[in-house]
């Protein structure tokens, strides 16, 4: 992690579990500075995505500007590389104006390729690809999970296990190197010309749990449902296989009662803030903070770095 030094640029990392409150905290730190906040929540990047991702509200919007929210279309191609691109060219011009910018979400892969950069993988060979599309089309994402956990047992902790791209992906890797598909991610990382100050928010278990209920809850009270149902007919596109959609998408197609797929909701969504404290652990460049010192945070970072 870049460590601060006077005149220097810095960005400041908001990261956390997917309900932990990163938005509003980020927004009183942005306050606070009189900066921006890039969001790195790939979910959130999707403009026909609003209330399954938990985007920012209007107030919240309007409160702090945000980059990088509901700015490409679900039909769009944009993968991590074309965000760390993206993010690294408008930090650019960003730190013509402010001293500090802020950037928060729940991607670790995506907040990881703006501070670190993006690790080099092999070359995959056509037949290797093959093989691996096979497996999934014969066989289903169940074959691709357990493979990715036989192979690569670390990745398998931390992957989006109901992605079936970046089990593929894995899979491929291994299947052509014979390498687990983690030991290409601990490459060194790229030095970049800012400092780099990263915060994670930690949450009681139980407290979290409750939180995530809650918001699931009141997704559904401000119309999942409906958001939803206007998506199904493209509910092939890879950006709408993710928690809050394909739940719905499986109550649509009659494979379970309403209450049961919000429930799939709320637990899937648990596994996922599960798997992204276990990326984030992974990482000891982050200073874990409780809800309790967002105050004291804000008020430090605003002596040193105004």
């Amino acid at each position: 992690m870049g460590q601060y030094q006077a005149n220097c640029k810095t960005l400041i990392v908001i990261a956390g579990p997917t309900a932990s409150g990163k938005t509003a905290f980020s927004i009183e730190l942005v306050k606070a500075l009189n900066t921006v906040i890039l969001s790195a929540d790939s979910r959130q990047f999707y403009k026909e995505m609003s209330i399954g991702t938990a985007a920012p509200t209007d107030e919240e919007l309007s409160q702090a500007r945000h980059f990088f929210v509901h700015h490409i279309s679900i039909e769009d191609k944009y993968d991590v590389a074309d965000y760390e691109h993206d993010a690294l060219q408008l930090l650019n011009e960003l730190f013509k104006i402010h001293d500090a910018v802020v950037m928060t979400g729940g991607s670790g892969l995506f907040l990881d390729a703006v501070c670190n950069g993006i690790d080099t993988m092999p070359d995959v060979e056509p037949e290797t690809r093959e093989k691996v599309q096979r497996l999934y089309d014969d066989n289903g994402l169940k074959a691709l999970q357990d493979e990715v956990l036989r192979l690569d047992p670390d990745y398998y902790a931390i992957v989006d296990q109901q992605n079936p791209r970046r089990l593929q992906r894995a899979l491929e890797v291994c299947y052509q190197t014979g390498q687990p598909f983690s030991s290409f991610r601990n490459g060194n990382a790229v030095q970049r010309d800012f400092a780099i100050r990263k915060y994670a928010i930690l949450w009681d278990r139980q407290q979290l749990i409750s939180r995530i209920d809650r918001r699931v809850d009141l997704m559904m009270k401000q119309g999942l449902l409906e958001e939803a149902k206007a998506l199904y007919p493209k509910r092939h596109l890879n950006a709408l296989n993710t928690v809050g959609y394909k739940e719905l998408f499986a109550y649509f197609d009659g494979q379970c009662a309403l209450a049961e797929a919000v429930e799939q909701i709320k637990i899937h969504t648990r596994q996922y803030a599960k798997r992204q404290m276990t990326w984030l652990r992974k990482d000891n460049s982050y200073r874990w903070i409780m809800p309790e010192d967002f105050d004291n945070i804000v008020s430090a970072l605003r002596q040193e770095l105004t």
